[in-house]
């Protein structure tokens, strides 16, 4: 474990849990028997189905399978104080990575292999923690909600009345706004911020040629040109058609929050409350020891 990062014992989903997503999760519990439905005709079904889907399809990391990747993820679950769920790696063309959790008996993460190959090691604990955040706010319910309607209308593009298409269009707003609490995970767990706009800027432009290559500081600054937009009228109109269908933040949004928050007093103040909890479980000798 490296010792030169903070653990959060005790760390709650609201220490970190961006306002978007506290506003966007409030107004979906409010409509009533979402999260009962989903749970009751989904939740087993579905996960036992993506179980069956992962076992057979993919390879399930471990200690004594990929042992690096286990213990990236233990200690990104140390960090934020989450048990471990399983872990398969996947091969697919395309870089993604998600997790799933719909009733907390099998937790899972998917990597895909194609992202693996752009990532440096901390990045890709940084990609793991994004997905902790998922399972520490616990989104499951609404993210497998989410996921069925995005399929559902791209199979399907005439395929609910208005009402339908409006929840459709709030689920997709809540899953763009809880993508900034999980990078806020990501960067808690890797403690650098620079680690996690990396991950961004090679989602937006990398390749495994490509990757090495990219100039961090060129993309931060591309960042805070695309906030600068905002200032006109028109540009806030054409950046909000531009994301309103999307299920994730652009990258250059997520950098540039990344950017804000960890210049923060709440991440600040996590990270020294994680350092005074980590001091008093050093011996008295001044050695450290395993916990």
């Amino acid at each position: 474990m490296d010792l030169t990062k903070n653990c959060l014992i005790g760390l709650k989903a609201d220490d970190f849990r961006h306002p978007l997503d506290l506003k966007a999760t409030t107004a979906l519990k409010q409509l009533p028997g979402l999260d009962m439905v989903v749970r009751s005709l989904l939740g087993s079904v579905a996960e036992q189905f993506f179980y069956l889907n992962n076992i057979a399809s993919s390879v399930r990391v471990s200690d004594q399978q990929l042992p690096h990747f286990h213990n990236l993820l233990l200690e990104a679950c140390r960090i934020l104080d989450l048990e471990p769920p399983q872990l398969y790696i996947q091969q697919h063309p395309v870089p993604n990575a998600y997790t799933f959790a719909m009733q907390g008996k099998q937790p899972f993460m998917v990597i895909h292999t194609s992202l693996i190959e752009i990532l440096t090691p901390e990045e890709i604990q940084g990609v793991m923690a994004h997905e902790l955040g998922h399972l520490k706010c616990e989104h499951g319910v609404y993210l497998t909600l989410a996921n069925i309607m995005v399929l559902a209308a791209g199979l399907l593009p005439n395929w609910g009345t208005a009402i339908a298409q409006s929840l459709q269009g709030q689920m997709l707003e809540w899953l763009r706004c809880a993508e900034f609490s999980c990078d806020r995970a990501a960067l808690l767990a890797t403690q650098d911020p620079k680690v996690v706009m990396s991950i961004l800027m090679k989602l937006a432009g990398g390749s495994p040629t490509i990757a090495p290559q990219l100039n961090l500081e060129a993309f931060i600054q591309q960042a805070r040109d695309y906030e600068a937009i905002s200032d006109t009228f028109l540009g806030e109109m054409l950046k909000t058609a531009q994301t309103e269908q999307l299920t994730h933040p652009v990258p250059v949004l997520r950098a540039k929050e990344i950017d804000c928050w960890s210049s923060s007093q709440d991440y600040h103040r996590l990270l020294e409350i994680g350092k005074r909890q980590y001091n008093q479980k050093s011996d008295p000798k001044g050695g450290w020891r395993n916990w």
